[in-house]
């Protein structure tokens, strides 16, 4: 009997490899979450800059122009936000670095697949949401993407975390 093992040595030695095995598999994990960021790498990483300076007029109108076609009916905040998921774009790497480069990115924006972009009314209303997101109001919580509900047709869309709702639409990453 000398040099052998107890009874149930093994099993407890598996028990305990496993339950290490779990710990490793999980703090990898929360790891890998942290290096993500909260929104799972999808965050614009300038979302919450200072203000940005004078706007130049064409990205006023530009963004005034994108509120009236897409938050038109939408409560002011809803309109900020629509406004502010476009800078919030242009200030993310993995998107083009202008307002008119992230409004006219193929497939981006149905007013400007549809036309109803060039003949939206804009109102005062709408540039001074434009004006608001640009100098850093971001009620959409850094969202880089926008839908309404009632209308998305793309599957692909429902994928993406939906980080807050206002009026009839939603935001998210």
């Amino acid at each position: 009997m000398d040099g052998e093992k107890p009874r149930g040595s093994n099993q407890r030695l598996r028990l305990a490899l496993a339950a290490a095995l779990v710990v490793l598999v999980l703090a990898v994990g929360v790891y890998t979450r942290l290096q993500e960021g909260p929104y799972g790498g999808w965050e614009a990483e300038t979302a919450y800059a200072p203000q940005v300076g004078e706007p130049n007029y064409d990205d006023i109108w530009l963004l005034a122009r994108m509120v009236a076609s897409e938050a038109r009916g939408e409560p002011y905040e809803g309109q900020v936000a629509v406004a502010a998921v476009i800078v919030n774009r242009v200030r993310n790497p993995r998107f083009p670095g202008t307002v008119a480069g992230v409004l006219f990115e193929p497939w981006a924006f149905e007013p400007v697949l549809n036309g109803t972009f060039w003949s939206a009314h804009v109102t005062e209303e709408h540039i001074r949401a434009a004006e608001q997101a640009l100098n850093g109001w971001d009620p959409s919580y850094g969202s880089l993407f926008f839908w309404n509900p009632g209308t998305a047709t793309s599957p692909w869309i429902w994928t993406r975390r939906i980080i807050t709702r206002i009026g009839g639409h939603v935001f998210g990453l």
